[in-house]
């Protein structure tokens, strides 16, 4: 009777299971924690109801054994010990036995060793819930640079030194078809909140619609619209710059994006980012943003886009001095000079965007032109153009996103601690800066070869060459100036 306790155990242990958790481990292993560990109680109180059951059997078995009467018919048993003795019987059993507890075991390991609701994907750890409606993601970056500047006529511009460019840390998160996203900055020994915003995810006429409430990035030009640590160079571009609004590249207010196959079409109502006192009404920018993909291959893509934007000035804008930065970041002393305009009641601008990727390359041009209106003074525009082009030379595709029209992450095929030498990629790029239209406004040219490499998806080295020429008409540093810098910079984003 002892030899036959385990076979029969184990036959009752696969009838517990195999009603309850065969079916559910066929499901393409889509079993979250909470499911798994129902089953396992589930389990758990089968088996302990019969392990009682089978004692009980047990016991009515050794009473039958040790009496002299001739055993009974299978048939006239009891049903109950008529499944067991009939489960004895087929071996077949067994196999199905194995098959499952090795599933079991392998279900409980994975349990153990590695969350399924933890993805690391994105450089860090996403937690989601079992249900799949809760999602929350820890945000940062660091960006060290280093820069040195020679050659300029005035000794106060030849300068280097170190900066932390970008220090930022936030989250962001999902609560159904609600979405959430907050970073703060605290570069130059200053805190700021950058995104600080609660999205809507939906749909408009079958196609997907993105709604969002807070401080965010405008959509206006392509570098404007993206995040500074994704673009091939360590500066924005100098449309991105010279064509920015008074309250500047966010903007605290409502924002929508409706993305077709092809195409996006962003609008934006936003008021002062969070700067704003409260002593004085903001200024309210409107803008749209688009873009059109005319071919779209797997191979690549053409990119066609337009921007405008007006902005109602508040009555505390009193002055406008544009001075936009054409030597990197550190120095900042290397800028144009757009003199000031007093009185200034409201502003516009608009750009067009052409270009386009071909597998490992891409080039784009850019314009964009801002009209200052005054009470007092003529109106002022303020131009732009910028050329730039690159190649990733270990053969990656660029990270340029053809839905969103914006720069996002490269993807690397061999990264670095993986057995690869990360992906290299060369640009090179010419903006041109012009506030002549200014009475003493100045202008500027700027020249820069750069040369990245991504060690993985969150890691990059960039070194930036800029060959620069400036000629202001007010300032410190009037009249035609050149010289070089050169910027090295460290940054990890995750």
């Amino acid at each position: 009777m002892k030899q036959i306790r385990p076979c029969v155990l184990a036959v009752v242990v696969n009838l517990a299971l195999s009603g309850v958790a065969l079916p559910a481990l066929a499901q393409d292993g889509a079993m979250s924690n909470a499911e798994m560990a129902r089953l396992i109680r589930a389990q758990a109180a089968k088996i302990d109801a019969l392990e009682k059951r089978l004692a009980a059997l047990e016991q009515q078995n050794a009473t039958l054994a040790a009496s002299p009467a001739a055993p009974a018919d299978p048939k006239q048993l009891d049903p109950k010990q008529a499944e067991v003795a009939n489960a004895i019987a087929d071996t077949t059993r067994q196999s199905d036995i194995a098959q499952l507890q090795a599933q079991v075991a392998q279900l409980a390991a994975a349990k153990n060793d590695g969350n399924p609701n933890i993805d690391w994907r994105d450089g860090s750890p996403e937690f989601r819930s079992a249900d799949g409606k809760f999602t929350f993601r820890p945000r940062g970056r660091v960006a060290l640079d280093i820069s040195s500047t020679r050659g300029s006529d005035f000794d106060a511009r030849n300068i280097g030194g170190t900066e932390m460019s970008q220090v930022r840390l936030g989250a962001e998160g999902t609560i159904g078809p609600f979405g959430y996203k907050v970073e703060a900055d605290f570069a130059d020994n200053a805190t700021s909140v950058k995104d600080a915003f609660v999205s809507y995810e939906t749909k408009a006429g079958g196609l997907p619609l993105e709604i969002y409430v807070g401080n965010k990035l405008k959509d206006r030009s392509i570098e404007g619209a993206g995040t500074q640590t994704r673009t091939p160079f360590m500066d924005r571009n100098a449309v991105g710059t010279v064509t920015s609004p008074v309250n500047g590249f966010y903007g605290l207010g409502v924002q929508a994006r409706l993305y077709g196959s092809n195409w996006h079409l962003g609008l934006g109502i936003t008021g002062d980012d969070l700067s704003n006192t409260g002593e004085s009404s903001d200024s309210v920018a409107y803008t749209v943003r688009a873009h059109w993909n005319p071919i779209k291959r797997s191979q690549g893509f053409v990119h066609l886009g337009g921007w405008y934007y007006y902005e109602n000035l508040s009555d505390d804008v009193l002055s406008i001095n544009k001075t936009s930065r054409i030597g990197l970041g550190f120095n900042d002393n290397l800028r144009v000079s757009a003199s000031a305009i007093d009185n200034p009641t409201d502003d516009h601008g608009w750009g067009y965007e052409i270009g386009g990727v071909y597998r490992s390359m891409y080039g784009f041009v850019e314009q964009g032109e801002r009209t200052i209106n005054s009470s007092t003074e003529p109106s002022v525009e303020h131009k732009a153009t910028s050329v730039y082009g690159g190649w990733m030379i270990t053969g990656e595709k660029p990270g340029f996103s053809a839905r969103s029209g914006v720069w996002g992450t490269t993807r690397v095929a061999n990264p670095v601690g993986e057995g690869g030498w990360g992906a290299f990629e060369v640009a090179v790029r010419y903006d041109d800066y012009d506030f002549t239209d200014a009475p003493r406004g100045g202008e500027g040219k700027a020249y820069t070869l750069g040369l990245n490499w991504h060690l993985n998806d969150w890691v990059k080295l960039m070194l930036d060459y800029v060959h620069w020429k400036t000629d202001n008409q007010v300032g410190s540093f009037r009249g035609l100036d050149t010289g070089d810098t050169i910027g090295l910079r460290t940054q990890v984003v995750f």
